[in-house]
């Protein structure tokens, strides 16, 4: 084995812990780093052992097999690694403490650098919280590197674990424990356990796998129930057993526990999605009866006193909550006057209740805003109620309206009911035309399907001009008939990018030709979006520049329907960026790309975090940890790069969350593309529509007219024809298995 000496110049190349450099001598190198991020290398003397090879597109390179960083390695980690501490400090605290007396001080006592001129209490507790997470990455990394774990996955495992006393020992107990950590799932649990030497049939390992297979089934792909040989079949191919006793054994033990329930029909189900579905299926029916009072001897008058020309199957839904009924599904295509309907269903019954006693919600914090414009009455999303009533039994509203019900899954829809006052009025809007929700369940389709409460639906199209086409276009499709998609509208237009002759193209080229082909019309389909952008551009940036940030962020949206290739989400918004906010003052560079100050982002999953009201801001208070919610979209309106801050306004919610620059990878995505699934209860004045075949796997109805209804002055369909024809014809019908319909079809 041989020694090589140098100091690192560039990193060439680097994956998962694995880098390629070159030297300051020219020498190239190649080796393994888990200890931080492999930047951190540049400039850094080494010393490694290793071998020369003749690597195929570097040339000559040394092989290392170990790597030793050959400066004071304390003051390489607090310099390079951890974060609040600069070169000037890093040295003077050396000086004074010596190596070991500074680590001593850094577990025991990091109360005495205040000894240090010029230690803040802030820059204290900083340089303290950088120390911790370093303390522990690096023990969790010397642990984890030789199972394969990369440092971007070691920082989660590490954060998620802070709280524990002994992180190390809990991923020995049950390494199937790390499913638990967002960016975790079995497969990569399953990958560290198995390098851990834990056997294929560890009782923990297929429990493991069973509750994932479940959350898979279910969360995922929609279904809030599963049959026992299909749930086994899934099993088989997930830990390759094939031992149905070992899969009987763990069903057994998850019967008993209560965590899965055994419904009638001999399918199982997750014991939360049942019960929450069992909740529902209560509440719709209970709540769905004549048990009010009525509002009015004449309805007649008040549609006169309040100016209202409503049609048949508008009046049927003023008549069902007039004669009492407690709870109604008032069901809307595009166009069919459901906001008119909400509205006058409203007002009716603020004729008896105070309108401080009457709430909207919805899931977005948009179609939020939308329903509080539209009606009049206050709104809220429905997180922020549930959070905001979360140590009360019930909220203190007599009538509540949830709008646009089709994106709500099972457990957030139980959640909601459970804490609506027993005897409030409940008004259930929504377009089960749309996508089903994101999560197990379809509770607004079944309760339709199955006739759970009392159901009106909407289906006239009020057509404010020939010219206004999106309604008509959105119904057609619903129904699986092409529209006359290229006639000149005043809100719709297809912009034609086509590959003419593709079938025969196909045939006729090779594998490789054909490739550029599509490659071609990829770079024709962006060079459009770009086109129709610089078009539109000056109309954002205008609201921008006055500072009115929600109507910003509303004005313009990219759609597509996937997050990956060439007119994928991920690509469009690197293009976008370049268009929207080409020259920032300041931004963060991330494995992702940059994020930019003033860039359009969405938050994406889920969490507590720290966040302050826009009063609270101003007046430099504290941040308070709230519930962040996936989904909701905001702007970068400034980056603290001393304290390593990143600040988003989320003008919906009214909240500005304060994000750590290591976090923006894991909470935020630029957003000025976005796929169908996230813009779902949103609504902009212009949308564009990307239509590929290169996307045709999620290509239909549903998806379609989600997408089309989401624009509300303009909508521009850019792509192929052909794709966009497809998706027209391939008419979705949203089939999954839910205990509603077994437990009601029984």
């Amino acid at each position: 084995m041989q020694t090589l000496i140098g100091q690192i110049d560039r990193i060439i190349y680097q994956n998962n812990g694995f880098f390629i450099a070159a030297l300051k001598s020219g020498d190239k190198i190649s080796s393994h780093y888990y200890e931080s991020d492999i930047d951190n290398l540049k400039d850094a003397a080494v010393t490694l052992k290793g071998s020369w090879e003749e690597h195929r597109q570097y040339g000559r390179t040394f092989k290392a097999h170990t790597l030793i960083v050959n400066q004071n390695e304390l003051f390489f980690f607090l310099n390079r690694v951890v974060k609040g501490f600069t070169k000037k400090l890093t040295a003077e605290l050396i000086e004074k403490y010596g190596t070991e007396g500074l680590i001593d001080i850094l577990d025991n006592d990091i109360n005495r650098l205040k000894e240090i001129k010029g230690m803040s209490e802030k820059r204290l507790l900083k340089l303290s919280a950088g120390w911790k997470q370093f303390r522990s990455m690096r023990a969790l990394g010397e642990f984890l590197a030789p199972f394969g774990v990369t440092p971007a996955l070691l920082r989660l495992i590490a954060e998620a674990l802070k709280e524990l006393k002994d992180p190390i020992e809990a991923i020995k107990n049950n390494p199937y424990g790390l499913m638990r950590i967002n960016g975790i799932g079995f497969k990569k649990a399953d990958e560290i356990a198995l390098n851990m030497g834990l056997r294929l049939d560890d009782e923990r390992r297929i429990g493991a796998a069973m509750e994932y297979t479940l959350s898979e089934y279910c969360d995922s792909e929609g279904n809030s129930c599963i049959d026992k040989h299909l749930l086994f079949s899934k099993l088989d191919s997930l830990v390759e057993l094939a031992d149905h006793r070992a899969y009987e054994e763990a069903l057994d033990d998850r019967l008993r526990e209560g965590s899965i329930t055994l419904l009638p029909s001999s399918k199982l189900s997750p014991r939360r999605i049942y019960e929450a579905e069992i909740l529902l299926i209560d509440e719709f029916k209970r709540r769905g009866k004549s048990i009010h009072e009525i509002l009015s001897e004449d309805l007649n008058d008040f549609l006169k006193a309040h100016e209202l020309n409503l049609g048949e199957q508008q009046y049927e839904a003023l008549d069902l909550i007039n004669r009492g009924y407690g709870l109604i599904l008032l069901v809307g295509y595009a166009g069919t006057g459901k906001s008119t309907t909400a509205k006058a269903l409203l007002d009716l019954l603020a004729t008896r209740h105070e309108p401080s006693l009457i709430m909207t919600c919805a899931l977005s914090g948009i179609a939020s805003q939308r329903i509080r414009e539209r009606s009049g009455y206050q709104s809220a999303t429905i997180q922020s109620l549930l959070v905001r009533f979360e140590s009360h039994d019930t909220m203190p509203y007599k009538v509540i309206l949830i709008d646009e019900a089709s994106m709500i899954n099972s457990l957030l829809f139980a959640r909601l009911m459970a804490k609506i006052d027993r005897d409030a009025i409940v008004i259930i809007v929504g377009d089960d035309a749309q996508l089903p929700p994101i999560g197990a369940g379809s509770p607004l389709s079944d309760a339709i399907a199955l006739n759970l409460a009392p159901t009106v639906m909407l289906t006239h199209i009020y057509r404010q001009s020939p010219d206004q086409a999106i309604a008509v276009i959105a119904n057609d499709i619903r129904r699986g008939i092409i529209p006359n998609y290229q006639e000149k509208y005043d809100d719709f237009t297809f912009l034609s990018v086509e590959l003419p002759n593709r079938y025969a193209l196909k045939n006729s080229l090779s594998t490789g030709e054909f490739e550029d082909v599509l490659k071609t019309l990829a770079h024709n389909t962006l060079a459009a979006v770009a086109d129709v952008t610089l078009r539109y551009l000056s109309e954002s940036r205008q609201k921008l520049e006055a500072k009115a940030i929600r109507e910003y962020l509303s004005a313009f949206q990219v759609i597509s329907p996937m997050k990956g290739n060439a007119l994928g989400v991920d690509n469009l918004n690197l293009l976008l960026q370049e268009y929207f906010n080409p020259n920032p003052k300041k931004k963060i560079k991330t494995y992702k790309g940059e994020f930019r100050l003033m860039d359009k982002v969405v938050h994406t999953k889920n969490d507590n975090l720290p966040s302050t009201t826009p009063e609270e801001f101003k007046e430099a208070a504290e941040a308070s940890e709230r519930r962040i919610f996936n989904g909701m979209c905001g702007l970068i309106f400034r980056i603290d790069e001393e304290e390593e801050l990143c600040y988003v306004y989320y003008p919906n919610e009214e909240l500005i969350v304060h994000y750590k620059f290591d976090q923006l990878n894991n909470y935020l995505n630029l957003s000025y593309a976005l796929s169908v699934h996230k813009v779902q209860g949103m609504e902009y004045e212009r949308v564009v529509l990307i239509m590929s075949f290169s996307h045709h796997i999620m290509l239909n109805t549903k998806l379609l007219y989600t997408a089309l209804t989401r624009a509300k002055k303009h909508c521009i369909v850019v792509g192929e024809s052909g794709a966009f024809e497809s998706a027209c014809r391939r008419l979705e019908h949203t089939k999954r298995s839910t205990v509603i319909q077994e437990l009601v079809l029984i």
